[in-house]
């Protein structure tokens, strides 16, 4: 079996944090969240990452986020309530906060 070196493919694009304040932490692929939360939340999720600052907090307006994200006001109200109940996020309107991931995933939340 051969041996299969880790290395950039595009050393000209290695990623780097410029201009704002995003990553995503490894435990949701570990942890399995990626499996408990349907596609429409994880790119609310990933939305909200990007466009949060260092401690996780953004401010976009549910029509701004219906608008850019091409989502239904319930379609973005029941992702909000999903990543809610499994605890990686916070909203009191108009403040969502990205939350660190729980030490102990909470159980299937539902889709």
């Amino acid at each position: 079996m051969a041996t299969i070196i880790k290395a950039p493919i595009r050393r000209d694009r290695i990623r780097s944090i410029n201009g704002g304040f995003g990553w995503v932490d490894h435990r949701l692929v570990r942890d399995r969240y990626l499996d408990r939360c349907p596609p429409t939340t994880l790119a609310v999720y990933l939305f909200l990452i990007a466009v949060a600052d260092a401690d996780g907090v953004s401010y976009w307006g549910d029509a701004a986020l219906c608008e850019r994200m091409n989502l239904g006001k319930a379609e973005l109200k029941h992702a909000r309530a999903t990543l809610i109940e499994a605890d990686m996020l916070a909203y009191e309107k108009p403040i969502y906060q990205i939350l660190s991931l729980p030490k102990h995933p909470q159980p299937q939340v539902s889709a």
